[in-house]
C-alpha cells in the first residue's frame, strides 16, 4: 500500500496559470441540503470554492435559498421545488437538467444532507455528469439490492463512504482492522469502476490500474476531524480539485484519482492546522474549511 504524502501533491496538485480566468478551473454542481440538514451543502459548496473551483453552482430546496445565497454569495444558487418534509422533490429534475444545459457544470457532488430526496434516483440514473457520490447518495444506492450491477462503469466517479456507508453499500459488516478496510476499499472500486475513498483514521483511496486495484493511505488528519460535517468539507475539497484537474486534463479516471489523493491529504492537513489553534476537541467542520487556504500554503512553500 502506498502512502499519500506531500510529495504526492507536488506531482498532482493542479496548476494556476497567471493568464487563467474562472472558466479555466471548472464548474462544480453541488446537489445538497434539506430542511433538517441545511448546513451540509453550505460546507460542501464553500469548500469547493476554497479549493480553487472557478464556479460553484448549489442546487438546494427553495426555502433555504434566500438565507444561504446571502451566507455564500460566491456560489450561484438554484432554488428547487421541495417535498413537505423539506427535501428536494422529484419534480425538480427537469429544472435541474435545464440549468445544467445552460450553465454546463463539469461535475456534480451529490448527496450531502439530502435525506431521502426523491430526486436522488432520477439524477444518479439519468445525469451524464462525472459524479462524487457522498452521504445520502450512498444511502440511496445502498437501499437497492442491484445498484452495483446498474452503475455505469464508464462514468467517471468518486465514492466517499464512511465505514457504515461502506458496509451498507457492500452488504457486509463494518470492519475496524486495516486488512478488512483494504478489502472493502478495493471491492467498492472493483464493482463501480470508480475511485473509492474509505474515510477514517488513515483514509484509504483506491482505484483500478489496468484492472488491478491500487490503494493509497492518507498520512494527515486526526481526531479533530471526528465531527459532523467533516465529510461534507472533504467532498467539496475533492470536487474543487477535480474541477481544476479535469479542466486541464479531462474528466476521467486519472483526474478523479489525482483529485481524491490531493483532496484527502489537504482536508486532513486543514484539520491538523485547525487543531493547533482550537485543539482536537474544539475543531468544527467549518474551522477545517477555513484552514484550507493555509493547507495550500503549507504545500506550496
Amino acid at each position: 500500500m502506498k502512502q499519500i504524502t506531500r510529495e504526492t501533491l507536488s506531482s498532482f496538485l493542479p496548476k494556476r496559470p497567471r493568464e487563467a480566468n474562472k472558466g479555466s478551473f471548472g464548474r462544480v454542481l453541488v446537489l445538497a441540503g434539506s430542511r433538517t440538514m441545511c448546513g451540509a451543502g453550505f460546507l460542501c459548496a464553500k469548500s469547493a470554492l476554497l479549493s480553487g473551483a472557478g464556479l460553484v453552482f448549489w442546487a438546494l430546496p427553495a426555502s433555504m435559498q434566500p438565507a444561504f445565497a446571502a451566507a455564500l454569495p460566491e456560489a450561484i444558487t438554484l432554488p428547487l421545488p421541495e417535498t413537505p418534509e423539506g427535501e428536494i422533490s422529484r419534480g425538480a429534475f427537469g429544472l435541474l437538467m435545464d440549468f445544467c444545459a445552460l450553465r454546463k457544470p463539469s461535475l456534480a457532488v451529490v448527496g450531502p444532507g439530502m435525506g431521502a430526496s426523491p430526486l436522488l434516483g432520477e439524477f444518479l440514473a439519468q445525469s451524464p455528469l462525472p459524479v462524487i457520490a457522498d452521504a445520502d447518495a450512498l444511502n440511496f444506492l445502498a437501499r437497492r439490492e442491484d445498484w452495483a450491477k446498474c452503475w455505469p462503469k464508464n462514468r467517471p466517479s468518486i465514492f466517499t463512504p464512511h465505514p457504515g456507508e461502506m458496509a451498507r453499500l457492500l452488504k457486509t459488516e463494518i470492519t475496524p482492522d486495516e486488512a478488512g478496510r483494504l478489502r472493502q476499499a478495493e471491492a467498492l472500486c472493483r464493482v463501480t469502476g470508480g475511485v473509492s475513498v474509505l474515510k477514517g483514521s488513515g483514509t484509504l483511496v483506491c482505484a483500478e490500474t489496468d484492472g488491478v486495484p491500487e490503494t493509497w493511505q492518507n498520512t494527515t488528519g486526526g481526531p479533530a476531524l471526528a465531527k459532523a460535517g467533516s465529510g461534507d468539507v472533504l467532498s467539496g475539497v475533492i470536487a474543487g480539485l477535480w474541477a481544476q484537474l479535469g479542466a486541464a486534463e479531462g474528466f476521467d479516471a486519472s483526474s478523479a484519482l489525482k483529485a481524491a489523493l490531493c483532496g484527502v491529504y489537504l482536508h486532513g492537513l486543514a484539520g491538523d492546522l485547525a487543531a493547533l489553534k482550537r485543539t482536537d476537541y474544539g475543531v468544527l467542520a467549518g474551522d477545517t474549511a477555513a484552514y484550507i487556504p493555509q493547507a495550500f500554503l503549507e504545500i506550496l512553500e
